[in-house]
């Protein structure tokens, strides 16, 4: 994990990758949960029997699901010390690539593209993170993530 000691270090970083999580094992039962919590039961997701003679072969991973790894994911990869907060403020763009077939292995990696004053004893970082798959060319997901920064 990459440690920054405040935001003005932070922003130093501005321009570089900051690193990599670990891998992430994506199981039918994550899909499944997912699934539920969402209301999103879609047959390619939820049915290894049916998805098992589409052309992904499995199941795969919703789209929405591969993007709400981003927290757990890129909490392995760097921290700012001194904050009282960050909140996700949102995102600027979102693409999914490629898709996640049931067992792949994801990673997240970040590049910092931005950190911003925006307000009273606030600050904005623009991130563009991607989440790839183990041994693929194309990634599953591009966001470029904003977040908010209290000190």
């Amino acid at each position: 994990m990459r440690l920054f000691n405040g935001v003005s270090e932070f922003r130093e970083a501005v321009g570089t990758h900051l690193g990599y999580s670990e891998w992430h094992t994506i199981s039918q039962r994550q899909i499944d949960t997912f699934a539920d919590a969402t209301g999103d039961h879609q047959w390619i997701h939820v049915d290894p029997a049916k998805a098992s003679t589409s052309s992904f072969g499995s199941t795969i991973a919703h789209g929405f699901l591969t993007l709400s790894l981003v927290p757990k994911l890129t909490w392995q990869i760097y921290k700012v010390n001194g904050l009282q907060m960050e909140i996700n403020y949102g995102a600027n763009s979102l693409r999914f690539p490629a898709p996640v077939p049931v067992g792949s292995q994801v990673r997240a990696g970040i590049e910092l593209l931005s950190v911003e004053p925006c307000g009273n004893a606030c600050y904005q970082a623009v991130s563009r993170v991607t989440i790839e798959r183990q041994e693929r060319d194309k990634p599953a997901c591009v966001v470029e993530s904003i977040s908010l920064l209290v000190p």
